[in-house]
């Protein structure tokens, strides 16, 4: 545990991504072997995909933090579902990269760390990225201080 004069703040995969994750396979292998019709191709790439879903909702499940950080730096997921700690002075910068395409606008937090990237989007930390950036920044200052 932490003492209360260092903080610590973390953003986790929101809670219903994995079960809604689940049962989109679910309902996907139940309607491709509806509808293959004896296709045995269409049968097993529609269980291809849904296992794709499964281990895309496990890696939610056991691993739901994807960062979190404290006046020593950020830990962020490493892998299928391993953590890295990053102390702030390897961070080299904080950005959130904004897209718009075919009507559709996204948000990436981005944490440069010279030798790797870090990538999140919302529903890697269940937070809007820019409200997690500037939090980020302010922890990092207040570590400076």
């Amino acid at each position: 545990m932490q003492p209360p004069s260092s903080p610590s703040h973390q953003w986790r995969v929101p809670p219903a991504l994995p079960v809604v994750k689940l049962v989109g396979a679910v309902l996907l292998v139940a309607l491709g072997l509806l509808l293959s019709d004896g296709d045995r191709v269409q049968a097993v790439l529609t269980i291809a995909v849904a296992a794709g879903l499964v281990g895309w909702a496990l890696r939610d499940l056991l691993a739901p933090v994807r960062l979190a950080a404290d006046p020593a730096g950020v830990t962020v997921i490493h892998g299928y579902a391993g953590r890295r700690h990053l102390p702030w002075a390897a961070v080299e910068a904080i950005t959130v990269d904004r897209r718009s395409r075919l009507g559709l606008s996204t948000e990436t937090l981005e944490i440069d760390a010279g030798e790797s990237l870090h990538l999140f989007g919302r529903y890697d930390l269940g937070a809007p990225p820019d409200e997690v950036a500037g939090t980020l920044r302010s922890v990092r200052a207040a570590a400076r201080r």
